[in-house]
């Protein structure tokens, strides 16, 4: 057996990888309930509530990628950077879902510049709120102001249900914006 049933009832196959088979719903109830950085933050801290962070803080534009900038988690898990490095077996896997997500959501083949520099600046964020106190400093993020330029001043945790919540809102909210400028 090559394939996870999903919250919706779907058979999501990793030998066969079927992009209609990627459901929204699907993806906001797994990285709900998927903590980022393998879980050592302070309070629990979910995939989701990153994502929806990441989806306000970009240009006008990205919220979309942004907000699904994750979403091979669901499928997949979140891996410490650290140790995906060391899988590239998994960082395949990830390639190809990622590619079915993106086709699925109509996205752009590759993430944005614009939405990787949102998720370097969130994760400076995250490192400063949600993390204990390390003397060391990450390389790739020396010179990046945590957020500075955005209505959120600190990061609080909320629990899965709410980051379910807020994932599947933040989506509503995106789709609505992009009807009403079709529909000008």
């Amino acid at each position: 057996m090559s394939w996870i049933l999903t919250h919706t009832g779907k058979h999501f196959d990793f030998m066969n990888i079927d992009p209609d088979e990627i459901d929204m719903q699907d993806i906001a109830v797994s990285l709900a309930r998927e903590p980022r950085f393998g879980g050592h933050t302070e309070e629990f801290y979910s995939v989701a509530q990153h994502s929806v962070l990441a989806s306000l803080i970009v240009p006008p534009g990205y919220e979309f990628e942004a907000l699904l900038h994750d979403a091979t988690e669901a499928y997949c898990r979140d891996i410490p950077s650290p140790l995906k490095r060391l899988l590239p077996d998994y960082q395949d896997m990830e390639r190809k879902i990622d590619l079915a997500v993106r086709t699925r959501f109509n996205l752009p083949p590759e993430m944005s510049a614009n939405v990787k520099l949102a998720d370097k600046i969130l994760l400076a964020a995250e490192l400063r709120d949600l993390m204990p106190d390390d003397p060391d400093k990450l390389e790739a993020l020396e010179g990046l102001v945590p957020m500075a330029d955005s209505t959120i001043d600190r990061i609080i945790p909320v629990d899965s249900t709410r980051a379910r919540s807020m994932f599947l809102c933040r989506w509503m909210d995106i789709l609505n914006k992009e009807i009403r400028v079709v529909g000008r």
